[in-house]
Parts: structure tokens; sequence; C-alpha cells
């Protein structure tokens, strides 16, 4: 049966056979990490013990996004399938729907999204972007987590101390995690028209140090970085598999949902690969890195970068 990876470690762990094996193929995982080389006989016991783990129960553990462990969970997912490829990144990322707490929580504010009441909302209600964050405000975990990620994430900031780019990330996945959708679609994808409404949207993840670094890096180092987190690596498969475009279908999507693609696209921000909003005037969305000196990967490098620049699902 299909469990979460940590309930499945621990059941494997409660058996000898199951114990030992994992242990080895977590040593293997180790080796691999550290670019540490493997003789004949290494290699031979490290297939072996896939092979072995293939028919426990680890082998269609799954991790979510929401549970608590996370890293905990991806990390034992990765160790189990240490032998997939790139092309072969595929993990089932949902949400639990556990979550039935949250639906009255915003029910109450329905009015106000929608514009039928608009009077309690302080300031200009008609920027979508800045009434969506008067929304956020009247939830005290949505203001609070926002907060949080917004203080990390300028710290530094004009300054020449630089900020700190994996707590930055951190709070903002803490953000996405964590608040309900209904609330984090609306600050994220709000309807623009005017420059200053953009320019709020393009701020919403403060791209200064989430998004930008001095320079921009080559798109292969942010794959790199990502594949070397278990999160990124897991919301990159994420996002490869509900984000895949096609020209044979009419909406342009494998996956004929694009739902689940924006839900993927909202995985990767708070990642090594976090995308972004490249102007105050269009939806268009981009890495923070370049193909230039890519010398035989160029190729590789323009289908990282075309993920998001030029996706038609997305």
């Amino acid at each position: 049966p299909r469990s979460d990876c940590i309930a499945a470690e621990q059941l494997c762990l409660l058996d000898s056979t199951c114990n030992s094996t994992y242990r080895i193929l977590e040593s293997c995982v180790l080796a691999r990490t550290r670019f540490l080389p493997l003789d004949h006989q290494s290699r031979d016991r490290c297939l072996q013990a896939e092979l072995v783990l293939g028919n426990s129960s680890l082998l269609h553990c799954k991790c979510h996004r929401r549970m608590r462990r996370q890293e905990h969970c991806l990390r034992i997912f990765w160790t189990v399938h240490s032998s997939m490829t790139d092309g072969e990144m595929i993990i089932n990322l949902q949400v639990p729907a556990n979550e039935e707490h949250w639906k009255t929580d915003y029910n109450k504010l329905a009015a106000l999204v929608s514009g039928r009441d608009c009077s309690q909302l302080a300031g200009d209600t008609t920027n979508p972007c800045l009434k969506a964050t008067h929304v956020c405000n009247l939830s005290k975990k949505c203001v609070r987590l926002r907060t949080d990620y917004a203080s990390i994430c300028t710290k530094g900031a004009g300054s020449e101390d630089m900020c700190d780019h994996r707590k930055c990330h951190r709070a903002l996945r803490n953000f996405f995690e964590k608040v309900p959708e209904d609330f984090t679609k609306r600050i994220l994808f709000c309807p623009c028209q005017d420059e200053l409404c953009g320019e709020r949207r393009r701020k919403t993840i403060v791209p200064d140090c989430s998004f930008q670094y001095n320079t921009k890096p080559n798109c292969l180092w942010l794959l790199d970085s990502c594949l070397e987190d278990h999160i990124c690596k897991s919301r990159l498969a994420d996002f490869q598999q509900n984000c895949q475009p096609t020209d044979t279908s009419p909406d342009g999507c494998s996956q004929h949902n694009h739902a689940a693609c924006l839900q993927a696209y909202m995985g990767m921000i708070g990642t090594p690969m976090t995308p972004n909003y490249v102007s105050n005037f269009s939806v268009e969305v981009s890495l923070w890195c370049t193909c230039e000196s890519s010398g035989n990967q160029k190729e590789k490098c323009d289908q990282i970068l075309s993920m998001f620049e030029s996706n038609k699902c997305l």
C-alpha cells in the first residue's frame, strides 16, 4: 500500500533484512553525492540493494508539500529512487485533503475577495494585487507568515551585506505551504492592467534576495544546485510532469490541467530554481539565469530556460 515515506522507513527499520539493505543504499547514495569512486563489487552491492528494496513498502511511498518533516521524507524517497535519471523524475507531491478547516475561514472572506463588499478593505481596491494583500491581512496566519518572509528576505538589502538566500527561500516555502492557496494564488497571480500593480506583483517574492543574484548564473548551474537539493529536485519533477507542453493539444498542456501546473509553478518558489515575473508589463516569467558560455551543453541549457520562458502550458 502507498504510504508516506517516513512511515514506510519506520516499517523497514523494524525488519532486519530491510534495515540492513536500506543502510547499504544510504551509503551508496552518500558516496555518489561526494563523487567517491565505487569499485565493481561496491557497485554490484548497491544495485542488489536497490533490487531488494524494490519489494518493500519504500518503493511506492510518497511525500506531499504540507506534511511535517518534508525534507526527511524526500531524502528517503530519493535514497530509494537514487538511480532515477533527470527524465524519469516524477513524484506525486499532492496537498493533502485534510484542510477542511480552512474552507470556513475562507468563506468568511469570499465576499471581500470577489469585490461585492470592498468597504472593509483599506487602501486603493482598484489595484488587485494591493487588494489581495489586504485580504491576506484578514487572516492571522497569512499576514504572520508573509511578514516573516518579507522580513527575512529584506535583511541586507541595500547594504554591503548580502541577504541569506537559503533563509529567504525557506521562509517563502513556509508561506506557500502553510497558507491556503485561496490566499497565496491571489497574491501571486493577481491580474494587473498598469505598471504600479505589475511592480507590486513582481516584488511579491522579494526578488532582490529570492530571485536575483549580482550576476546571472548559467542555467545549468541552477539545475545542478536544484538536483542537489531534495525539495527542489522533487518540485522540479512535479513541474516537469504537470507543466509539460504539447503542440497537439488545444490547451497546450499534456496533462490538460492548468490548475495543477500553476500549483507546480508555485512549488518552485523558494528553491534554487525560483522563477518570477520578468517585467511590470506582462505575465511572462523566467528563471534568473543565462545560457551564455554553455559550450556544447547550450541545447540542454536552452531547454531548462524554455520550461519557464516559452512554456505554452504555463
